[in-house]
């Protein structure tokens, strides 16, 4: 009891005195934020052959001849794809050598075989048959990796309730400081709004997913008649930063 006698007369000697400050022509940098969430709509996968031969010509030839059948397979199974080579490459690999003696040197080094390899890079928003269409494409390649997002459309219809959400909060945060400052949210006159958070009287955080590609091995294509994967597209939360400047009557 003696604990919150204190604390109740600590706030009411502070709102005394918050009251007895004038407060007119104050100007208040107030911070805002927004965010709106979406279930993701769009997949990038990436789908990826790979063969090592003695051979040079014969690996590429094999290569290329999966790519090519992985390829039809795609198209067939969602015609509505967009479908991009990631990348392709050839390198030499060549069997372990022991240390040289001091004064000895190395001759030139022979492959002993090459790795050729091939990406296919697959944005979809059919999502319904994404399983489908990846357990497909397993019979020929490899499925590397794997994205939910939304899809440029959703992300520009979520523009204006993200907009509204960001210019809500601050709405509210300047009744919050005005009801602190003892002042009437009809004195409080916005005299600026900054939707990029950017100026000296902000600190601007921006936060970028980067991803990295490796070149790592393909894992051995899948055999014939792949079960369908299972997967949970999530969502995606889109934010939104803003600065507001208040100035009081």
């Amino acid at each position: 009891m003696k604990y919150l006698a204190m604390a109740a007369l600590a706030a009411c000697v502070f709102t005394a005195h918050a009251q007895s400050l004038s407060t007119a022509g104050t100007l208040v940098v107030v911070p805002a934020f927004g965010e709106v969430k979406r279930t993701n709509d769009q997949a990038t996968i990436t789908l990826s052959v790979e063969e090592m031969d003695k051979d040079k010509a014969a690996a590429a030839s094999r290569v290329n001849t999966k790519m090519k059948q992985g390829l039809d397979i795609v198209k067939k199974a969602d015609p509505q794809a967009s479908l991009k080579t990631q990348g392709y490459y050839t390198y030499p690999v060549y069997a372990e050598e022991a240390p040289l003696p001091p004064g000895q040197q190395r001759k030139p080094r022979v492959p002993t075989s090459w790795r050729v390899g091939q990406s296919l890079q697959v944005i979809t928003t059919n999502l319904d048959s994404l399983p489908k269409t990846v357990a497909a494409a397993q019979s020929i390649l490899s499925l590397n990796n794997l994205h939910f997002g939304l899809s440029p459309e959703t992300t520009r219809q979520l523009e204006d309730q993200r907009i509204a959400a960001t210019y809500l909060n601050l709405n509210e945060r300047i009744a919050s400081i005005a009801k602190a400052m003892g002042r009437k949210l009809g004195d409080a006159v916005l005299d600026t709004v900054d939707f990029e958070g950017s100026g000296n009287y902000s600190n601007r955080v921006e936060a970028t997913a980067s991803r990295m590609m490796m070149a790592a091995p393909a894992a051995p294509p899948a055999p014939q008649g792949v079960a369908e994967p299972s997967f949970e597209p999530g969502e995606t939360t889109l934010s939104m930063r803003l600065v507001g400047k208040v100035r009081f009557k």
